[in-house]
């Protein structure tokens, strides 16, 4: 299978396909698709971050005033809450990676796209592994996740190591061209 560009023939071409051992994305003979990665990056995460919040925080007033109206006795499920939002942000990345898009709402705002080392687009499991291992690789090695991204070409990273994942400039990217069919 080849995820190929849009007929470009000769050595750059081998760098998009995925059938030949190269990796899909060099950041040498395209160093167009990594460029502004890393900032574009941060604040993709900071839009979703508050797609994600919303609807968290609307669940918690309302608890908190179903509690009021039955006298505390809705106040019994603040305890769902807390599973509730960590469910809620793995089925929102997982369904906008494995999505037509492979991107997130941040990351659609911003122009960027995730895909596999070999130029495969996101899909479910994959969006929802990359949450939860982001997730846990900041939550430990936070200063060597910023790090890691900033001493590498392709501007990967912790899990995107871990994962086979690469973060690219949408824009850049050329449209798959549609085959032409034979009858």
């Amino acid at each position: 299978m080849s995820y190929s560009d849009s007929g470009n023939s000769g050595p750059q071409a081998d760098a998009w396909r995925s059938d030949g051992g190269v990796h899909a994305y060099d950041p040498y003979l395209h160093p167009e698709l990594f460029r502004g990665v890393a900032t574009r990056r941060v604040f993709a995460f900071l839009i979703d971050m508050v797609v994600i919040s919303v609807p968290v925080i609307l669940g918690y007033l309302f608890i908190a005033v179903f509690g009021v109206v039955t006298l505390g006795l809705g106040w019994m499920l603040f305890w769902l809450a807390w599973p509730a939002s960590v469910i809620w942000a793995i089925v929102y990345y997982g369904a906008c990676i494995g999505g037509p898009h492979s991107a997130t709402l941040g990351m659609r705002v911003m122009d960027l796209e995730l895909r596999t080392w070999y130029g495969a687009p996101g899909y479910f499991v994959l969006g929802a592994t990359h949450a939860v291992l982001f997730w846990v690789t900041v939550s430990f090695l936070s200063p060597l996740v910023v790090l890691v991204g900033l001493f590498n070409g392709r501007r990967r990273l912790l899990h995107d190591f871990v994962l086979g994942t690469v973060i690219i400039n949408n824009s850049v990217r050329a449209p798959l061209p549609q085959a032409a069919r034979s009858y």
